[in-house]
């Protein structure tokens, strides 16, 4: 089985030496989502599209499960989990993927770490933390190179806001699941009371940029304003079964 993870990783990486967008999106210029489709047993692939709507384009072949992908801040890297298995869909590995060049690099852990469990950005990118049981991690990303390192207690709370779904600008709120339910909701820094309903029957919210959020229900990726205004739908064409775990990259500022 190991044998044959490998062999389809390796046809992943010489597909992957392709530019994965191909001239649909340029990254770092044209907004755009990153999203997970499939609904096999080992997980699903990564697939991105248009902000604005358009086809689905495939970006990982691996055969095994990619899941929980997070956009660097300039579009230009996306990171991820990868399962250890063709019949595994946990998260067994971390890699992070050049969406110009389609070159992608695994992150060591230390071993013996918890299984890791969502990954995002800090440090205008340069950095990616690491969410590992009650462990958070911090690791260069590429081209750097170096050995992932527990983030301190006082850095803690920026790396958990590298992995939170900020809402606004200024960030007034976060955007949560409703008691582990189908519900979103809305938590303000300090507020003890209720977190606010946001929606009903959604989940994978993401920020879209500073005035709006998006979400996944019913299978379609939705976009809301954070003030006055309707919910509109993205369309996506030729997005596979299971569409969820949406990441954004709004554009450039």
């Amino acid at each position: 089985m190991k044998a044959a993870v490998v062999l389809l990783l390796g046809v992943a990486a010489c597909q992957g030496a392709l530019p994965p967008l191909r001239e649909a999106i340029q990254p770092g210029k044209d907004p755009f989502v990153v999203f997970v489709g499939g609904t096999g047993r080992a997980g699903g692939d990564l697939y991105a599209a248009p902000a604005g709507g358009g086809p689905a384009l495939q970006i990982t072949y691996s055969g095994v499960g990619e899941m929980r992908p997070a956009l660097a801040p300039d579009g230009g890297a996306v990171v991820f989990l990868r399962g250890e298995s063709l019949r595994d869909s946990a998260p067994g590995t971390v890699w992070v993927m050049n969406l110009l060049s389609g070159n992608e690099r695994q992150l060591s852990l230390p071993k013996g770490v918890a299984t890791p469990e969502q990954v995002g950005w800090m440090d205008g990118g340069r950095t990616v933390v690491v969410a590992a049981g009650d462990v958070l991690y911090r690791v260069p990303a590429p081209p750097a190179s170096g050995a992932a390192q527990p983030i301190p207690a006082p850095e803690r709370a920026r790396a958990e806001s590298a992995l939170a779904v900020l809402l606004g600008q200024p960030v007034f709120a976060r955007a949560v699941r409703c008691g582990g339910g189908d519900d979103l909701c809305v938590v303000i820094p300090g507020d003890t009371g209720t977190p606010a309903p946001l929606v009903a029957g959604a989940r994978d919210p993401a920020r879209w940029g500073g005035d709006s959020v998006a979400y996944v229900a019913g299978g379609v990726v939705l976009v809301r304003p954070l003030g006055p205004g309707r919910e509109r739908r993205m369309h996506i064409t030729g997005a596979p079964k299971g569409l969820r775990q949406i990441t954004v990259f709004p554009g450039p500022r």
